[in-house]
């Protein structure tokens, strides 16, 4: 009966040392969490305060005046002024903001056609070359765009597409993450359930549209929901193939921050910018998981 007692206490305080433990790893998980967010939080004030307020709090480093900077938690004089000179008085802004659109959908569109195809042919068809071409897609999407810069630069200039929001376009629709994403969730599909459709009569464009879109639909969106997030805050190839402002992404745009008159029309327009980023991240989010589960999968 001892033995009993002894035991379940020693249980006990194990289970109470966990407990304890855990409560330990939150709080550092929360410190750390609120250091990696704070930058958001500093954006999202700083887009509230008037110019006089920054002036006060950055003059340190924007205006060279002596000091530290010194951020409050709050704004004392809370305004939407910077916000409304965006929406009225920039209608470059808006003219960026549809240059973004054209630019983001367009190669989602694109990639939707292109990588799904791609992706159900490397998955379930067999072709001379087959792992040769799909090591070389793994190469490609593991290169930044630095290396490929200059051919992709003289490609298109070679078809004319310099200066046009079609040379951001097409680079991105034959882009190949979203294949290796795609992949993955068309290769789990059961070769005897498209069998039994193809004994059925279903052609190949059917196997396609009825089967591989609807079952691998979590890992279509997943790719899309990570070339939206990219594509949207594009800045090395607009500044790399676009020479005319006026087709410059929303992205690229930011006044003079090293004015204060500016930087309140700075901190506004890159809330504006990375809001529907975060509306896209936090709606695709369960897709993300899924997508990024199956890509850590080895065959």
């Amino acid at each position: 009966m001892l033995q009993d007692i002894t035991f379940k206490k020693k249980v006990l305080s194990i289970l109470n040392g966990l407990h304890f433990g855990k409560k330990i790893l939150w709080i550092i998980l929360m410190i750390f969490a609120v250091l990696a967010l704070y930058p958001v939080f500093f954006l999202i004030l700083g887009s509230f305060m008037g110019n006089d307020e920054l002036a006060v709090y950055l003059g340190a480093v924007i205006s060279n005046k002596e000091g530290y900077v010194n951020f409050p938690l709050l704004p004392q004089y809370p305004t939407l002024q910077h916000f409304v000179e965006i929406f009225l008085d920039s209608p470059e802004f808006f003219v960026m903001f549809w240059n973004s659109i054209k630019i983001t959908f367009g190669v989602l569109a694109g990639q939707l056609v292109v990588g799904t195809m791609a992706a159900w042919g490397f998955a379930k068809h067999e072709f001379f070359g087959k792992k040769g071409f799909f090591l070389i897609y793994m190469i490609l999407m593991l290169m930044p765009f630095q290396v490929l810069m200059l051919s992709d630069y003289l490609v298109l200039d070679k078809f004319g597409l310099i200066n046009t929001l079609v040379g951001i376009i097409l680079p991105g629709a034959f882009s190949t993450f979203p294949v290796f994403i795609i992949y993955r969730f068309f290769k789990e599909i059961p070769d005897s359930l498209i069998e039994s459709a193809k004994l059925d009569g279903a052609k190949e464009w059917q196997l396609f549209v009825y089967i591989a879109l609807p079952i691998g639909s979590s890992g279509i969106i997943a790719a899309l929901v990570l070339g939206f997030l990219e594509y949207w805050s594009l800045i090395e190839q607009p500044l790399t193939f676009l020479k005319d402002k006026g087709l410059f992404p929303l992205s690229i745009f930011l006044p003079d921050i090293t004015l204060i008159s500016k930087s309140g029309m700075a901190f506004a327009a890159s809330v504006v910018t990375f809001l529907p980023a975060v509306l896209v991240f936090l709606g695709g989010q369960d897709y993300l998981e899924q997508g990024i589960m199956a890509g850590a999968v080895k065959e």
